[in-house]
């Protein structure tokens, strides 16, 4: 007798998420900080001309610039990690993300309506229900 088990069949196989969530997010990173760097321009040019080192600690507006743009750096790359976790093959480690994400979203969604933190449900849609966009 063969003691090699027969492959799974596709059917079988756990479905993998949707391939299009890591460019999705890469591209809302490039978008944030376009934005970022259009809407805060002035601020930004203020922390500059203060010799950048502790400029954004002396004001309010000067720190949430400086907050805004270094968000779009950690979801550039979580996009770009995002296909070496799909190609591993581990669904519960895509929903944990997926989870994470979505916790993410209702808090900013929350906190700030108007604001593009409702571009994070279609990845999280996309990596709670794998194979289904």
């Amino acid at each position: 007798m063969n003691a090699i088990p027969a492959p799974l069949s596709s059917a079988a196989q756990p479905l993998a998420s949707p391939r299009w969530i890591g460019p999705w997010l890469l591209g809302v990173a490039a978008l944030h900080t376009a934005f970022g760097l259009w809407a805060f321009a002035p601020m930004l040019r203020q922390i500059v001309a203060a010799g950048w080192i502790g400029a954004a600690t002396s004001s309010a507006p000067l720190a949430a610039a400086s907050w805004f743009m270094l968000f779009g750096a950690p979801l550039a790359l979580l996009a770009w990690l995002l296909p070496a976790l799909q190609s591993a093959a581990r669904p519960a480690l895509l929903r944990q993300l997926g989870w994470g994400l979505l916790g993410l979203a209702l808090l900013g969604i929350s906190l700030m309506p108007a604001s593009g933190f409702w571009l994070l449900l279609p990845p999280v849609w996309g990596l709670l229900r794998p194979g289904r966009g």
